[in-house]
Formats: structure tokens, C-alpha cells, sequence
């Protein structure tokens, strides 16, 4: 306990563990910020509309079904409704979707558009099969469901059999489902199949998905934006993506999800949970995201510096007070502060640079003094320097940080002992012991001999 290294070792740790309340402010501000950039994103999606999934097309048959049960020994009558659908045979959809962003102050949201051209092809025979007795049908419809009915724009459907067909809002069949429906006539029912072409104009934010209904689906989606986030029960068999977009294409059929399991109980279907294509207007790792993990370095890059300078005083005997440890230490916290103001304006990238420099400016003219040496203090800053570029890599290089971190402690730490390889650490453990008082000199007090 009077070993003064114990009291050194000790006195840093507990400059390090001060340094946590200011880097948990830090933290919290950037949840802080954070938080008012998603509720831009809610803002865009109520002013908006917010995620779609695309049900159908499919025909739907309003059913009344007369049934009877036996009760008290009395055979009473009763009547069920509920919808029966027909799945299409085939579903093709080609989708062009615009992505833009949009600014409220200064944080960005993205609104899309998608342009939809629908083709399905549907077989007439199964409404045969629901003719009987006790069963009436209604008027079938063909419905087009949608996540948010806010974002649907322009319709058109062609003639079937020569008929012309009216498009109304809303999905018309039970349960929680927006969208629109088109009335089918006995006309356009008349041949054996018939194919369904329509396009659609959808606007949304978020994620885009497409149930696959038919017995065999496909979708080809192509897009401006860069960074898709391909998600949900299904991954495109292929994708390309670029700088300037992607395109993805999709195929499922009944045999791959037993899509056709869904419609075929006398319940409605759980709309939202039914499996879909789906890919998400993803936004790359922004400034919050990139701020929050390197500041998860922070102590690591903390440790670092103090290790240096307590390894420069230990081979030059220069003495260095722990409160200028505590101001080094308070310097790099500042870092990821102007990191955090800046990246909201000119970027990461830039703001990275930017703050380092800064670090390196007032580290630089303080262990000037502090170090007695424009030498020793430019060393020092290109360290920093130098472990700021680190970091930056191990942020940008996800699959590669364990590695590159790795590489790093072992460096500094191959640097410490290849330093201290000829040191007498026993010396710096060991208390000074008090000098004895120099003996007076009784010659030079003498005035004569």
C-alpha cells in the first residue's frame, strides 16, 4: 500500500472511471438526438402514409350458408356468413419505385413511390363448386388490399371479356384491411379463366411487401435508392444493387408457402401476418448510429493515451500530475461531442476529421508545455492522430473490427514491453527514503586554524 506504482495504477483508474460521467452524457445525448430524428421519420409517416403490403388481386364471394344443430332435442336452423376467395393461378407484378428524401430541419426522412403493373389470371370454375342448397352467393368482387389506403394514387384496370369494370374504395371483405375492390358481372365471369391487368400508383415510407398469392408468383422490383433492406419470409433468387439502385425479382409458388392455406378456412385471414415479399427503404449507418458505436472506444482510446504517457514517465522520469492526465482525458471526451454537432451538418466523414484536428490543436500546444518539448508533444498528437484513423476503419470495416481491434492492443502493447524490456520496475515500487542531512562543514565555520 506504500508502493508509490499502487498509488499511480490507482490514481488513473480512478481518472478513468471520472472520465465515464461525462462519456454517459455524451451517450445519452446522442440517444437524445436520435430520438428527435425518428420522430421525423413518424412525422413523415402520419403527414404520409406508412408501410404497404399489397394483398391480392383476389376474387372474393360473399357466402350465406345455412347450417343446422340439434339443440334440447330440436333441430334449430342457422346462418353463418363469411367471405370465400379465389386465389389467382398466376401473378406477375413489375414495380418501378422513386425513393426522395425529405427534410424537417435538419434531419432527413424518405418517402417512396412505386408504380405497379398487376397481372393475374384467375380460373371460374370454383365458383361451381360453392353452388348448393344451403349456400347463397353474393356479388364477387375482386379485391385489392393495401397496408395504408392514404397511399394509394392512380388506378386503372382493363376490360375483362369486353366489360369494363368500376373501381371502389375501400376492400369490402371483413377484418382490418384498407385497399380498394372491383365489382365482378356475370359477363365478366361468363369464360372458363380470365386475366386481370391493372396498375397501381402506391406511395409509403418504410418497407414495401407483396403477398404472393397466386399459385405461381413473381416480382420484379426496380428502385433508385441504394440501400435496400431485403427482409421478411422470402429473399429475392436474385438481386443486383449500385450506387444508383437495385433491382430484385422474387418467385414463390403454393408448393414453397402453402399460400392457399390461409383462404381456405371460413375465417379471415390475419392480413398482416400473412408471408410476403418485402424489402425496406433502409437507411445506411447514419451519424447517431456511427457516433454511438465509436464512442463505445472511447475508453479503450482513453486507456491507450494514459498507458503512453505513463510509459513516457516512467523512461524519462518526467513526473506528469494526475490532473493533467484528467484534462488529456477530458479533451478526447470533447472529441466525440464536436464529432456528434458536427456530423448532424456536414456529415461523418468530414466531422471525423474535423474534430480530430481539433483534438490534436489543443493537445498539441497543452503537452507542449506540459512535456517540455515541441518534440515529445507532436509525437504525441501524431499518436493520436494515428489511433484516430484506427478507429475510423474499425467503424466503417463491421466485418473486420474484431480483428483490426485485436491488432491494435496487440501493437500497443508489444510497444509497452518492448520499451520496458531493460526497466527495474522494482525501482519505481520501492518508497524513496529520505536523504540524511548533509553534515555541516566544520572547516568553512572555522575563522582561523
Amino acid at each position: 500500500m506504500k508502493s508509490p506504482l499502487f498509488w499511480k495504477v490507482s490514481t488513473l483508474l480512478g481518472c478513468i472511471l471520472l472520465l465515464l460521467v461525462p462519456l454517459f452524457m455524451v451517450g445519452n445525448l446522442i440517444s437524445e438526438r436520435e430520438s428527435y430524428r425518428n420522430e421525423v421519420e413518424n412525422t413523415l409517416r402520419q403527414s404520409t402514409s406508412g408501410p404497404q403490403q399489397l394483398v391480392g388481386p383476389l376474387i372474393a364471394i360473399p357466402v350465406t350458408e345455412i347450417y343446422y344443430k340439434f339443440e334440447e332435442e330440436k333441430k334449430i336452423e342457422h346462418k353463418r356468413s363469411y367471405m370465400h376467395f379465389i386465389l389467382p393461378e398466376s401473378l406477375l407484378i413489375d414495380g418501378n419505385q422513386h425513393v426522395e428524401s425529405r427534410s424537417i430541419g435538419i434531419y432527413d426522412g424518405q418517402i417512396w413511390n412505386t408504380d405497379l403493373k398487376i397481372k393475374a389470371q384467375f380460373n371460374t370454375d370454383k365458383l361451381g363448386q360453392l353452388k348448393g342448397e344451403t349456400m347463397t352467393l353474393g356479388q364477387p368482387f375482386i379485391v385489392v388490399g393495401v397496408g395504408d389506403a392514404r397511399g394509394i394514387g392512380a388506378v386503372s384496370v382493363s376490360k375483362i371479356n369486353g366489360e369494363t369494370l368500376s373501381i371502389e374504395p375501400g376492400s369490402g371483405v371483413y377484418g382490418a384491411l384498407s385497399g380498394i375492390h372491383i365489382p365482378l358481372t356475370d359477363k365478366a365471369l361468363e369464360p372458363k379463366t380470365f386475366l386481370l391487368e391493372m396498375s397501381l400508383n402506391l406511395a409509403g415510407t418504410g418497407s414495401f411487401a407483396v403477398v404472393p398469392v397466386g399459385r405461381n408468383s413473381e416480382m420484379t422490383l426496380n428502385s433508385n435508392w441504394p440501400h435496400p433492406g431485403f427482409m421478411g419470409n422470402y429473399l429475392p433468387v436474385k438481386h443486383d444493387i449500385s450506387a444508383s439502385g437495385f433491382q430484385a425479382n422474387w418467385k414463390s409458388s403454393w408448393f414453397a408457402n402453402n399460400l392457399g392455406g390461409w383462404f381456405d378456412d371460413r375465417e379471415t385471414p390475419e392480413w398482416s401476418a400473412i408471408p410476403a415479399f418485402s424489402v425496406t427503404v433502409a437507411t445506411p449507418a447514419d451519424q447517431y448510429q456511427l457516433t454511438d458505436r465509436a464512442i463505445k472506444y472511447a475508453i479503450l482510446l482513453i486507456a491507450l493515451t494514459f498507458m503512453a504517457f505513463f510509459v513516457f514517465e516512467t523512461l524519462t522520469g518526467l513526473r506528469l500530475h494526475p490532473m493533467q492526465y484528467l484534462l488529456v482525458g477530458l479533451s478526447l471526451v470533447l472529441f466525440y461531442l464536436v464529432l456528434l454537432a458536427l456530423s448532424e451538418h456536414v456529415g461523418f466523414t468530414p466531422a471525423w476529421i474535423i474534430a480530430s484536428l481539433v483534438g490534436a490543436v489543443m493537445n498539441g500546444i497543452y503537452l507542449q508545455a506540459v512535456l517540455k518539448s515541441w518534440k515529445r508533444s507532436g509525437m504525441f498528437v501524431l499518436a493520436l492522430l494515428g489511433l484516430d484513423v484506427v478507429m475510423w476503419f474499425l467503424l466503417r470495416s463491421e466485418d473486420s473490427a474484431l480483428l483490426l481491434g485485436s491488432a491494435v492492443l496487440a501493437l500497443a502493447l508489444f510497444a509497452v514491453m518492448y520499451l520496458t524490456r531493460h526497466f527495474d520496475w522494482y525501482s519505481l515500487s520501492q518508497p524513496k527514503r529520505p536523504q540524511p542531512p548533509a553534515e555541516p562543514d566544520t572547516e568553512a565555520m572555522r575563522l582561523w586554524k
